[in-house]
């Protein structure tokens, strides 16, 4: 095999020319992963529930001299993920990278937990995950080529005292997903690997890390010391999304502050 020209190498990060879906887009930590993927050079489609927040992503991008576009869209509907998936290609002819922002958290303790809630983030958090990968997925069989990004958790390699038997649940389930289909799809040019992070500061924790116990017990977990920052999940996403990444397949890899670790 010839080697990479300086070029190449130079430019191993570089996402030119590719075109990226993200699911969940309008939330802080997707439309931080729109932006960032828009910064390195792709294209971005952001998907959600609400039209008028992923416009907000879309002018974010847009603003850094990329193209757009915004899909109303359940992941837990395959109809829905069909339809989104036609839109993308009408407008794009492909789709080179998939990220799978879009999930839920439900706290309570185990023995109190609501089965409707159980199921509520299981059906968002994998089944959702299953099927957006499930439509894009054919599409880059028939391409020969494709990246997709899941989004676990490191509540899938350690349990929690907070409450996560229906979040710690999904995740695992996220991670193995991630690791079945890397098995299944090498074959046909597609790398499917995880980005396990632990506490983001978003709007959805802040409740958690603005209670000094609460943040007490998740920060004296992570060696770091700190919660994740959205500019923590970017760094990774670009990596499992460019041709840096290549060789690497059905690797979940922990944004932790060495959570994992220790």
């Amino acid at each position: 095999m010839e080697k990479m020209s300086n070029t190449e190498m130079k430019n191993m990060f570089s996402l030119e020319g590719k075109v990226a879906v993200i699911t969940g887009g309008a939330g802080s930590l997707g439309e931080g992963v729109a932006e960032g993927l828009a910064l390195h050079g792709a294209d971005i489609v952001v998907t959600g529930r609400t039209l008028k927040t992923l416009e907000e992503t879309v002018k974010k991008v847009e603003a850094v001299g990329k193209r757009a576009l915004a899909v109303v869209c359940d992941a837990t509907n395959e109809d829905q993920v069909e339809e989104m998936t036609k839109k993308v290609l009408e407008k794009f002819g492909k789709i080179d990278i998939l990220v799978t922002v879009a999930g839920i958290a439900k706290r309570h303790p185990a023995e109190e937990f609501p089965l409707d809630e159980f199921q509520q983030v299981l059906d968002i958090n994998v089944t959702g995950t299953f099927i957006t990968c499930k439509a894009v997925g054919k599409v880059m069989k028939e391409q020969g080529y494709g990246k997709i990004i899941t989004v676990s958790s490191v509540r899938a390699f350690n349990g929690h005292p907070g409450g996560y038997a229906a979040y710690a649940t999904s995740k695992g389930a996220v991670s193995i997903l991630t690791k079945q289909l890397a098995t299944e799809w090498a074959k046909f040019g597609i790398n499917v690997n995880s980005v396990a992070p632990a506490i983001f500061w978003t709007p959805l924790t802040q409740e958690v890390l603005e209670d000094e116990k609460l943040k007490k017990i998740f920060l004296d977990r992570i060696p770091m010391g700190r919660a994740a920052l959205v500019q923590d999940m970017v760094g990774a996403t670009v990596f499992l999304g460019s041709s840096a990444s290549d060789y690497i397949n059905g690797h979940v890899l922990p944004v932790d502050g060495g959570t994992v670790a220790g």
